[in-house]
């Protein structure tokens, strides 16, 4: 599904469950959080630079990425995730990582944290036409 969407051989519209869009149950429960707290609907598993990023607002350069301890929670993974973090500010994008756990337990927490930059740079845009 991923490879017919990019190729645009289909449409978002053309998709029937979150399932078809994200790679994991973390993934899922992060748009649930997203919609559930009326956030606008991110791109999902969309690419910036040579990166796959899990979740793109692209008009507010915010990334974010969804880290279990089971795919995280070791050095390599560790030293990457943090490389890939420095590229993507380089290239002016501000990408947040949040675990299974912070999604599952403070799902509050987490969408006022994402709706204080989203108005953030919504605000900064504003100013800046």
């Amino acid at each position: 599904m991923r490879k017919a969407l990019d190729l645009r051989l289909i449409s978002k519209r053309d998709l029937k469950r979150d399932s078809e869009l994200t790679r994991s149950e973390l993934e899922r429960l992060f748009l649930k959080l997203c919609r559930r707290h009326r956030l606008p609907v991110p791109e999902m598993n969309a690419r910036v630079d040579r990166y796959e990023v899990d979740f793109l607002w692209r008009e507010h350069s915010l990334i974010v990425e969804t880290d279990s301890f089971q795919h995280h929670g070791h050095r390599p993974a560790f030293e990457s995730d943090r490389a890939r973090d420095a590229r993507l500010q380089a290239l002016g994008y501000r990408a947040l990582r949040f675990t299974y756990r912070q999604i599952e337990d403070a799902p509050d927490q987490v969408a006022a944290t994402l709706r204080t930059l989203l108005a953030a740079t919504s605000v900064a845009e504003r100013g800046a036409a």
